[in-house]
């Protein structure tokens, strides 16, 4: 059945009515899954294997019968390992009910349908007697309910239900127990991801500047709550001081009755050397029986001797946890490390030691709206010196005493410099309230009132009466709004600038002048993983769920580039980098499609798994920004990616292996609907 769907689209800002399938949802969950980058983890399956061995033969040595329950089964890989070690019976629980009959159909190609039922509810839903789901209470509990902060996809109430009504007393489990690490360090670079710092805007002899303040409602704000999860591996010690030894904060042992109710835990430690106490960095372990000799952990490449050795994994990565207020802390300082959760979330803060109090820390809530409209990228690429310094100079260049701006950009500061700067009269088109009364924070807080008129209005309802009569002389934009998702999402701002046309002085400038698509062949180091077709995973055939993934990527909008933080997955360079499409943003958008073919030699060995994507943005003829390669491409191919924005990667369905010699191309074939906003890609290899 076919069903008309309502989809903000990010580029034109319009609302568009699209025909979808009623699977359309189930499609999308399944293409963009962690699935394939769980059956690739060759660490974590072969440390629940060993577990799932050892827990088997326990249960045996009492004389007993083996009954499973396996909840978040997904593809059953668990509960064939358990009937594989000698399980008599398995209870393999899926709520997703696409993956549930998926295992159905793995579970029956490896002969297992006998042993394993595959129940598609939620566990808390499953029901225990004669006339049940299950017809006995289990022995062996296994679960893969993790997510990186551990507790966040709600293992705990999970848990919790299963002990009270759907497992025997002194149960096994696999895994046994899981442990939470944390180390409080010192970090500019990550600190900048919650706090936005003074931003300095022009300076020098002759020139007309401000030292920017941000608002105190910000500077006193606890920040957001939520976790900020990361490769860690790919943040380098060198970016942070570790303020204390790496703690061990809490233990869960999932073989007894867990708790929901909220609970809190401190280490104490001396501090290790003189800083500012900013950030937590943390991870856990599972241990899969009960001696701890099974351990699969989580830990960041740079807690191991050999930092090649650590397992790479993406559904399960580190986490980052920002402290409500930076302190002022010393060497040979004793302090208390505390954290708190819920029955989904963690947060944490320091005290000294001597500080006695009963009341556990409270949860950090954002109270300045800041953390609300500007995620943690969008905080780091605001404290970019050397961004800032770029749009400052653009600004700077064409700005006059007479000057009339618009800015067209979500939550911005660019209104903020043109007034510091001298431009006659600022307007600022804002997507929302909460943005505006954060500009609004930033205006009053550097007594810039009445500087910037904010105009929470629409670009195409914009009239001169709104202007109070004046013809804008500079439409300028980062270009930044909140619903972009890839990179060419932010051409949004040529929707406005053409809507805009009308109010704009004849020859008045426009800023950035132009964008250009780039592209490049990549080999990932790890990435691949995630697209990856598994086949046989520790011996069983799971090639159903390959069959359903592809499927489901062949649903119109999954076959499209998806975005990622390409500076947390290590790429080598196959190709040269290349601008394969500008767009004008001096003119009006155009009726007609834009299109590019061509194709980028491939000039080193490797295989190329795919295509990443990104914007480069013209300010004035001499001043480029990049929202992707932020550093020439090494001899060996090793690329720099900003930290700010997330670039597009499109995965080729059969990676190529590359000699380097320039035999083999990547071909490229790229299409931009002005109607619809959508640029449709596809890349091939071409061959001699």
């Amino acid at each position: 059945m076919k069903t008309f769907c309502g989809r903000a689209n990010p580029t034109t800002g319009a609302l568009d009515w699209v025909e979808a399938s009623e699977e359309y949802d189930y499609h999308q969950e399944i293409a963009r899954s962690c699935y394939a980058d769980m059956l690739h983890d060759h660490d974590r399956n072969i440390k629940y294997y060993e577990g799932i061995r050892a827990a088997v033969r326990r249960v045996k040595a009492r004389g007993e019968r083996v009954v499973v329950l396996d909840i978040g089964t997904g593809t059953g890989l668990l509960s064939m390992m358990a009937v594989t070690a000698g399980a008599d019976r398995c209870y393999a629980v899926e709520v997703f009910k696409p993956m549930a009959e998926a295992a159905q159909t793995i579970v029956k190609k490896n002969g297992f349908s006998d042993k394993i039922k595959i129940i598609n509810k939620h566990s808390t839903d499953v029901t225990v007697g004669e006339d049940g789901d299950m017809q006995e209470k289990a022995n062996v509990l296994i679960t893969e309910l993790f997510d990186t902060e551990l507790i966040g996809e709600g293992a705990l109430p999970s848990y919790e239900h299963a002990h009270l009504h759907l497992v025997q007393a002194g149960c096994e489990a696999v895994p046994h127990r899981a442990t939470v690490y944390a180390q409080l360090v010192e970090s500019e670079l990550l600190w900048s991801w919650t706090q936005l710092q003074p931003l300095q805007v022009g300076e020098g002899e002759g020139q007309r500047g401000a030292r920017l303040l941000p608002p105190p409602a910000l500077t006193r704000c606890a920040g957001a709550h939520s976790v900020c999860d990361i490769q860690l591996s790919q943040v380098h010690p060198g970016s942070f001081t570790a303020l204390s030894p790496v703690c061990t904060m809490f233990r869960v042992d999932f073989s007894k009755p867990v708790s929901t109710s909220p609970q809190s835990h401190s280490s104490h430690f001396l501090v290790e050397s003189s800083g500012r106490a900013q950030v937590v960095l943390s991870w856990w372990d599972l241990h899969m029986d009960p001696e701890g000799h099974i351990v699969c952990s989580m830990a960041p490449s740079w807690t191991y001797q050999d930092p090649s050795s650590a397992p790479w994994r993406d559904h399960w990565m580190q986490s980052v946890y920002f402290l409500p207020a930076e302190r002022s802390v010393t060497a040979g300082e004793e302090l208390s490390l505390t954290v708190c959760h819920d029955d989904y979330s963690l947060w944490f803060s320091v005290q000294p030691r001597s500080f006695q109090t009963e009341a556990p820390p409270p949860r950090p809530c954002c109270t300045c709206q800041a953390h609300l409209i500007w995620n943690r990228p969008r905080f780091g690429e605001l404290n970019d010196r050397r961004r800032t310094e770029s749009f400052v100079s653009a600004l700077r260049s064409v700005l006059t005493e007479d000057s009339v701006c618009l800015s067209v950009s979500d939550g911005s500061l660019l209104p903020v410099f043109a007034h510091a700067l001298g431009a006659k009269k600022v307007f600022a088109l804002e997507n929302s309230r909460m943005s505006k009364q954060v500009v609004q924070q930033f205006l009053e807080s550097n007594s810039m009132s009445g500087g910037v008129d904010l105009l929470e209005i629409r670009p195409e309802q914009l009239s001169s009466k709104e202007l109070g009569g004046e013809q804008i002389s500079v439409l300028m934009a980062e270009p930044y709004f909140s619903t972009s998702l890839l990179p060419w999402h932010s051409l949004f701002f040529w929707y406005c600038r053409t809507a805009l046309s009308g109010l704009l002085k004849p020859g008045a400038t426009v800023l950035p002048g132009s964008a250009s698509l780039h592209l490049l062949g990549v080999q990932f180091q790890d990435l691949w993983r995630i697209r990856a077709p598994c086949g046989t995973c520790e011996g069983f055939d799971v090639s159903p769920m390959d069959h359903m993934v592809q499927h489901s990527l062949d649903f119109r909008e999954s076959r499209e580039a998806e975005p990622h933080p390409l500076w947390e997955y290590p790429c080598r360079a196959l190709t040269d980098p290349s601008p394969v499409m500008t767009f004008d943003f001096t003119q009006c958008l155009p009726q007609q499609p834009v299109s590019s073919q061509g194709s980028l030699p491939f000039i080193r060995d490797g295989c190329c798994h795919g295509v990443a994507l990104w914007m480069e943005y013209q300010l004035t003829k001499d001043i480029r920004v990049s929202a992707g390669l932020n550093g020439p491409i090494s001899e060996q191919g090793a690329c720099q990616w900003t930290r700010h924005r997330k670039q597009g990667v499109y995965f080729l369905r059969t990676p190529w292996e590359s000699s380097g010699d320039g035999s083999a191309s990547l071909t490229y074939s790229l299409t931009f609907q002005p109607q619809t906003g959508d640029i449709s890609v596809d890349f091939g290899v071409s061959s001699e």
